[in-house]
């Protein structure tokens, strides 16, 4: 009968329907090698090799010298306290901003008071701050020193919830640790092609990364650096929803056949 005509492309469309949806859940899900641990013991995932971020020349650095000695407490003007904290502004490099800190200036050095030039450049945090304690001691007794990035700003674009530049409070910031502090990925961000653009001895290199397969966490290129800018392609489906003309059709087909469908079950022939 007529009926009976019409559900073979019914049930066309619905299986269409069916199988476009699971391509779009396939393509959303992170990582979806890991296997499923609720019933079978954690996977374990190799990381890549960590090696700690290198100070660069426009670098800003938050430096503080603390000391218990009270005469170097007055030389340094502040003798109504136990600790002197060195401290001072610098402006990033086309930011427009002030930040706390000293600049590295394009030769790896820093200035401090009462301490002088050190410098600092190719180091990492950790080296700078026994080359300023080295140096520190001359002038104060038993001298504790930190030092970390003020500047260490990635920034993230794209298919994002919030795109933006962000300052990262830990050196050992990953890929994930971006994309989370940007909101994660809208539903339109092609998880198998995220890109991350650095610039490395005046050259930029860029790295493609694929969400959905767990290598992703052994990439060398996994922890991000200061200057990092991780960038986010839209998928087709972003692309078909900025099209008006085109969502415009796909509403036409739609309807089309669905009018088709209703014809076929409702007229014999």
């Amino acid at each position: 009968n007529a009926k009976c005509k019409g559900w073979p492309i019914l049930s066309l469309i619905t299986l269409f329907l069916v199988t476009t949806s699971c391509n779009s859940y396939k393509k959303i899900s992170y990582f979806q090698d890991v296997q499923d641990s609720i019933y079978n013991s954690p996977e374990t995932i190799a990381l890549a090799q960590y090696s700690d971020p290198k100070i660069q020349p426009n670098d800003i650095l938050q430096v503080s010298v603390q000391t218990l000695d009270p005469q170097s407490n007055s030389l340094a003007g502040t003798s109504n306290t136990s600790t002197f904290s060195v401290q001072a502004a610098s402006s990033v490099a086309g930011g427009g901003t002030t930040v706390p800190g000293f600049l590295v200036d394009k030769d790896g050095m820093i200035e401090l008071p009462m301490v002088g030039k050190i410098a600092v450049g190719g180091m990492t945090t950790a080296e700078a701050r026994e080359a300023i304690r080295a140096k520190a001691a001359v002038y104060y007794k038993n001298p504790v020193v930190n030092v970390r990035f003020a500047n260490f700003n990635i920034t993230v674009l794209g298919e994002v919830a919030r795109p933006a530049q962000y300052t990262v409070p830990n050196e050992k910031a990953t890929l994930l640790d971006a994309i989370g502090m940007a909101g994660d990925l809208t539903i339109y961000g092609k998880r198998e092609n995220v890109m991350l653009i650095r610039e490395e001895n005046g050259q930029k290199k860029v790295i493609r990364f694929d969400l959905n397969n767990s290598n992703t966490f052994q990439n060398p290129y996994f922890y991000l650096r200061q200057g990092d800018v991780v960038y986010v392609q839209p998928n087709k489906s972003k692309a078909a929803a900025n099209d008006i003309s085109q969502t415009r059709n796909i509403t036409i087909i739609t309807s089309v056949l669905t009018l088709l469908v209703v014809v076929l079950t409702r007229v014999n022939f």
